[in-house]
């Protein structure tokens, strides 16, 4: 008798139960360094949930390694610099730069900078994909693999590329393309109250302030007119013809996974296609080993700072990293600090150097009072996922823009590298540690965060799995972007309509006129 109870539970349990995707094959095109440490965690999720995986890579990878228990790899030859080495020393040469100043001339230098360092790396890319396609055996394999879904990051143009020429549904992990960020790729973005990323601005300008949004988003698509265009561009006309622009490639992605949400960002448009999945990265804190926690637990009351400049930045100038020593030295609190070069001379007993740290158990911890750190988003997504206030060291590329919407959120205090000293950064710790402020609206961001129906990872491996269910997702993507900018604007109605009211006021007045002229003449040949 309570096995036949029994059934219609079972039944209503699998009717209920959201529909899976057993076994489905996954070709993963990443982008190296810091990029691939948040598609391995997709990668990972996925293949948890039984998916295949094979991931393109270059043979002179940084992060990507050949050989995973989550994935094969299919490795393509490059000889190109987009490693360790081409990132440390454009690191190195936009610090340089960053430090000698904030004058016009240096940020024009700056900017300069960093258009070489991109093109170089475009060049490099488009090399490596043309090596891949003229890969006979590796082009084969994918076409015989019958892939379900292309997952891919758009600040590189591989996976765009091969899910054109496959015919494969294409998913993006991203923030950043290879034109920009990447709302404005595909959602509309008024310059009214969007801020073009990294100019440090609001959702809130004054007029000058929009006239310096619309003079720099002009630059920026100069700037993409310098960098992107035209390695793309040669190799779109050479591979898939001369009528194919390479962007709309990227505009035909199926789904778009943002690695932010609305705790980050300001409100803004969105399109169907786009799923936030800010933090998705983050997880409860683990306990820590027995000898962090031990240095840990030996702060007392005054608790633990710790600080990290991400995966890029291992280690500062000399005598910034001696004042920012001689700061931590002054404090009551203890420092873990992720450093990899020579002891600084100024380093107090209170703080702790190690070569690595378990960043989010550390952020998670009880103890910790304060993260100081570059502004790289999974560090910023961590420490609002865990509550923690910022003392911001922005250094390169969105790091600024980043720490700059936290500044403006209440949840961090900005110092500037290039006039940092002992005293600048140790107020700065100061007011982050004794002002509640900063905690409080660290907090409540973060209880945000946490308030939503479905963890930011499962809510990304959902549409992945629905776009390999349905065999893309071609009924959430908009068509604007095939679309003139005239059309888009209706500029072309606009004038039609202004144009038909012209002509129907003057001929009313013609036709006033005439009348008029008629019912005059009638009556003089009356009298």
């Amino acid at each position: 008798m309570k096995m036949h109870h029994s059934v219609p539970i079972i039944v209503l349990t699998l009717l209920y139960t959201p529909p899976g995707i057993d076994g489905g094959k996954v070709l993963v095109f990443p982008l190296d360094g810091s990029h691939w440490v948040n598609m391995k965690i997709l990668i990972e999720e996925l293949h948890a949930k039984g998916h295949n995986l094979t991931v393109l890579r270059a043979s002179n990878s940084w992060y990507i390694k050949k050989d995973s228990p989550f994935y094969n790899s299919i490795t393509i030859p490059n000889t190109g610099g987009f490693d360790e080495e081409f990132f440390s020393s454009m690191i190195s040469q936009l610090l340089k730069i960053k430090r000698e100043g904030n004058s016009i001339w240096n940020r024009i230098q700056l900017e300069y900078e960093v258009i070489l360092k991109f093109k170089s790396m475009h060049e490099d890319m488009t090399q490596m994909i043309e090596k891949l396609l003229e890969d006979k055996e590796i082009m084969k394999s994918i076409k015989d693999a019958h892939y379900d879904v292309i997952l891919a990051d758009p600040a590189v143009g591989g996976g765009a590329i091969l899910a054109h020429k496959f015919n494969i549904p294409l998913v993006f992990n991203a923030r950043w393309t290879i034109n920009g960020e990447g709302h404005f790729a595909i959602a509309p973005s008024p310059l009214s109250y969007i801020p073009v990323p990294g100019i440090l601005l609001t959702d809130m300008m004054s007029f000058l302030q929009r006239v310096k949004n619309v003079l720099i988003y002009f630059f920026t698509l100069f700037q993409i007119t310098m960098i992107a265009d035209p390695p793309y561009k040669s190799f779109c006309n050479k591979h898939i013809g001369p009528d194919v622009h390479y962007f709309t490639l990227f505009q035909e992605a199926d789904i778009w996974l943002m690695r932010t949400d609305f705790t980050f960002e300001f409100p803004r448009p969105t399109m169907p296609n786009i799923v936030y999945m800010g933090g998705f990265q983050c997880k409860p804190a683990k306990p820590l080993p027995a000898d962090l926690e031990e240095f840990v637990q030996s702060s007392g009351q005054h608790g633990v700072i710790i600080m990290t400049l991400g995966t890029l930045i291992a280690q500062l100038p000399h005598d910034v990293t001696d004042e920012i020593a001689a700061a931590f030295a002054q404090l009551p609190q203890k420092v873990i600090w992720r450093y990899t070069g020579p002891r600084p001379v100024t380093l107090g007993n209170n703080t702790l150097l190690v070569d690595w740290l378990p960043q989010n158990d550390l952020l998670g911890h009880t103890q910790i009072k304060a993260f100081v750190a570059h502004g790289g988003t999974n560090g910023v997504q961590e420490a609002i996922y865990h509550g923690v206030p910022i003392v911001g060291l922005p250094l390169v590329f969105d790091q600024p823009d980043n720490l700059f919407r936290m500044e403006a959120k209440g949840t961090a205090k900005i110092v500037d590298i290039a006039t940092l000293d002992r005293t600048v950064f140790l107020e700065a710790l100061k007011e982050v540690l004794h002002n509640p402020f900063y905690k409080e609206n660290m907090q409540r961001l973060s209880k945000l965060h946490h308030d939503q129906p479905m963890k930011p990872l499962d809510r990304a491996v959902f549409w992945i799995e629905f776009v390999m269910r349905n065999g893309g997702a071609p009924h959430l993507r908009t068509q604007s972007f095939r679309m003139s900018w005239i059309a888009y604007h209706s500029i072309d109605v606009i004038l039609t309509l202004i144009a038909t009211l012209f002509m129907c006021v003057f001929f009313t007045m013609y036709v006033i006129r005439y009348i008029f002229r008629v019912l005059f003449k009638t009556k003089v040949k009356r009298a």
